[in-house]
């Protein structure tokens, strides 16, 4: 068997779509174990951009299948409107199916998230507003609708007369917002159900069938392992487990089939929303980086905070997922910066010196970090193909993360374009 996970190792945005999207053309399943359209995963080809949300990120290029596992919480508008978008573009997306179990995000979802959020003003959690954290919430509280629901009509209907009543409740009366009403809900999402039926199917059953036949298998991740609800910055975390043992849940499948474990970082740190960022460039090196390197979010736009790359957060995602192989991207966006700064220690606040991550959100506020400094370079790096093509400082840059991290790096991107790429060794 040949399975491949591809997981964030910094805030999001690394590139794991470009990563995806190369290492899909020879994937016979591409399987999205987590997270839902809050996810924004870019893909270049040629001159054509395309900005996915919820289909896995293989799409594209797979000539196999493509698929939303358990682990995902689906919003069905968005699901169609991305299957419409792709398809305008002549791509068939007859390869796209979605789990039987994975759990929809239904209206009172959006607006729970909208409303918390509003309500939390200067203290928001900074959430796309998808409706994603209140979906998770009922899938654990087990009052969530899942998809093999919304083809059974008399448990869709009790299911949402049960969640709107209290649902209702919390809108008339705590957030003092109109309610919503049941039968007009139960209609629209019966009729979703039927539109998508044909691709509702048991993905858990097909995923460990394809293990057993050794076919490639490429495991998708959305957010990162610094967004984890239980590793990440809580509570400026998303609601699931980006990380490589998401996959076990996410997808339903055992650790024992996972093989390459691929971690995306940036050549830089970026984060969006709110939550600590200890090497964060609030100057005009910052907004530099941020203007090169396109730094806005691919789902709502927003710019991106810049900073240094951290090799301290970087080490424990590393460790949490398991890492055995590592992608740098946009290293081309570090190109005639001059003196290029690693942070490879945290000062505490009472004078210690540590090179390892806190799991205290509030301290880390107030972490200074300590830098190595390394000489930059002025080449344009966007077209070299091969490692040897590259500035002597650009590797001298790459081999500091390796050696720090005890991991190779077997693919640098130096571009957007899923040919911009440095593949050190194959992994097919």
């Amino acid at each position: 068997m040949s399975t491949y996970v591809v997981v964030g190792l910094q805030y999001g945005d690394e590139g794991k779509g470009k990563i995806t999207d190369v290492l899909s053309a020879k994937s016979e399943y591409v399987v999205r174990f987590q997270g839902g359209d809050n996810a924004g995963h870019t893909v270049y080809v040629g001159d054509e951009k395309f900005v996915l949300h919820l289909l896995p990120s293989g799409v594209l290029q797979c000539k196999g299948k493509c698929i939303i596992a358990n682990g995902v919480v689906v919003n069905p508008k968005a699901f169609i409107k991305e299957i419409e978008t792709i398809e305008s573009k002549g791509l068939k997306t007859d390869h796209v199916f979605i789990s039987r179990r994975a759990h929809v995000i239904m209206p009172y979802h959006i607006l729970l998230d909208t409303y918390r959020e509003e309500e939390n003003g200067a203290t928001q959690i900074g959430t796309t507003k998808k409706g994603i954290g209140p979906c998770y919430e009922d899938k654990i509280a087990r009052v969530g609708i899942r998809m093999i629901d919304l083809l059974n009509p008399s448990v869709l209907r009790e299911k949402i007369e049960k969640n709107l009543k209290i649902k209702n409740s919390i809108f008339e009366k705590y957030f003092e917002k109109p309610t919503l009403d049941v039968e007009e809900i139960y209609n629209e999402f019966l009729a979703l159900g039927e539109r998508l039926k044909d691709r509702i199917v048991d993905t858990e059953l097909e995923i460990n069938e394809a293990i057993r036949d050794n076919k490639n298998i490429l495991f998708e991740g959305a957010q990162a392992l610094m967004l984890d609800i239980d590793f990440g910055t809580y509570p400026y975390v998303t609601s699931s487990s980006p990380s490589t043992g998401g996959v076990c849940t996410g997808a339903g499948v055992p650790p024992t089939a996972l093989q390459n474990l691929i971690g995306v970082a940036k050549a830089y740190t970026t984060r969006v929303g709110n939550g600590p960022f200890p090497t964060e460039l609030e100057n005009e090196l910052g907004e530099n980086i941020r203007q090169i390197g396109g730094e806005f979010g691919a789902t709502t736009g927003r710019p991106r905070r810049t900073g240094w790359l951290d090799l301290v957060s970087l080490k424990h995602a590393c460790m949490i997922n398991g890492i055995n192989n590592l992608v740098i991207t946009k290293l081309d966006v570090l190109s005639n910066i001059g003196k290029l700064k690693i942070a490879t220690h945290y000062k505490t606040e009472d004078g210690k010196i540590i090179d390892y991550f806190t799991s205290s959100t509030t301290k880390l506020y107030n972490y200074e970090p300590i830098y190595q400094e390394l000489e930059g370079w002025e080449e344009d790096i966007t077209k070299a193909r091969s490692y040897d093509e590259l500035p002597t400082n650009a590797k001298k840059y790459i081999e500091f993360i390796e050696n720090y991290l005890g991991i190779s790096v077997y693919l640098v991107s130096v571009g957007p374009e899923r040919s911009q790429n440095i593949i050190r060794k194959e992994l097919f």
